[in-house]
């Protein structure tokens, strides 16, 4: 496997169509209102309301995976219309466009390396910090790693509550982040003044799976079994970004339903690479320059057994029993 070959590759696919942008743009959108619209309709039949729900989340969660194209200049083929895009989908996304963009970059910029982990979306402690550090902040990390605590309520966090005030916001601009905020209250009103409470309530409930769902997707992409991390010098990017990256094959419904982001360590090699080609990229990578094997649900799962960054192993370890040495063999 060599840098410049995976480069050739994925420049083949990186082509921008604004035809296939729009595409994916308006059917995502027809979706997410036919979802939203359909299960305040029949608000008092679950059968019909459960399955709108699961498809607003979905529709959500590609709006998101949508932005975050234009963030990156990948969905259209010009700038002007990725920024149009990118902030008429804040309010969907509930995510304001230039601190969201700002963040990635850095995150991108930032991949791998164990003195910026401020950068990443999921916090990672190494072996050695767990070791050192007192009962207080033991407990919070735990908490914090919890499967059931992250999924349940990392999304309602960094959805409802972070992204109000996202990190950055100043560096960035806090006027575009106030008025973002004062025009998701509008839109809110606006479903609430259109469908009702029960409208209201499924649009919430949607949003409550699509955090979930992102976090899920947040999590996978780069903590794995085979992952990677490192401190300069000794860094190497290229490695951060295939390496440190999963490959996700859960599904053709998945993909459809997740906008392509699965394939995270091709975009995170070339994010110029637009959701509507990625998989399609992923799929045609020769097998003698895939980076890891694909990840599929069995060890998907597994994956949040693993809480620790061993730097002596050089891999994800999961918190080591109590009462045992603080080695990375021993899990809970």
């Amino acid at each position: 496997m060599t840098a410049e070959e995976i480069k050739t590759h994925t420049r083949r696919y990186a082509r921008k169509s604004d035809a296939l942008g729009a595409l994916s743009l308006l059917v995502t959108f027809a979706t997410y209102i036919a979802a939203l619209w359909i299960g305040a309709l029949y608000a008092n039949q679950p059968l019909i309301v459960a399955p709108m729900v699961v498809l607003l989340a979905f529709a959500s969660v590609r709006l998101y995976v949508l932005q975050h194209d234009c963030g990156h200049y990948s969905l259209f083929s010009t700038r002007r219309l990725n920024d149009l895009a990118g902030h008429a989908l804040s309010l969907p996304s509930l995510t304001p466009y230039r601190v969201m963009q700002y963040n990635h970059n850095l995150h991108h910029a930032y991949l791998g390396n164990l003195d910026h982990r401020e950068t990443t979306e999921v916090y990672t402690m190494t072996l050695a910090e767990w070791q050192a550090a007192p009962f207080g902040r033991r407990l919070w990390y735990r908490l914090y790693r919890n499967p059931v605590l992250m999924l349940g309520l990392g999304g309602i966090y960094a959805y409802f509550i972070a992204y109000r005030w996202p990190v950055n916001t100043r560096k960035v601009g806090a006027w575009g982040v106030v008025a973002h905020n004062i025009a998701v209250l509008g839109y809110v009103a606006a479903i609430w003044w259109a469908l009702g409470a029960a409208g209201l309530a499924i649009w919430a409930l949607s949003a409550v799976l699509a955090g979930a769902i992102g976090v899920f997707l947040v999590y996978l992409q780069h903590n794995f079994e085979e992952t990677y991390w490192d401190r300069k010098p000794d860094l190497d990017f290229h490695k951060a970004t295939l390496e440190g990256s999963s490959s996700l094959d859960l599904g053709w419904l998945w993909d459809i339903g997740t906008g392509n982001i699965a394939y995270h360590d091709l975009h995170h090699f070339n994010p110029g690479v637009p959701s509507y080609r990625l998989r399609a990229c992923q799929k045609a990578l020769p097998a003698h320059l895939r980076p890891h094997d694909p990840i599929r649900w069995p060890e998907a799962l597994r994956s949040f057994r693993l809480k620790l960054w061993d730097e002596d192993a050089g891999r994800l370890v999961p918190f080591p029993k109590p009462g045992t040495a603080q080695g990375p063999v021993a899990a809970e």
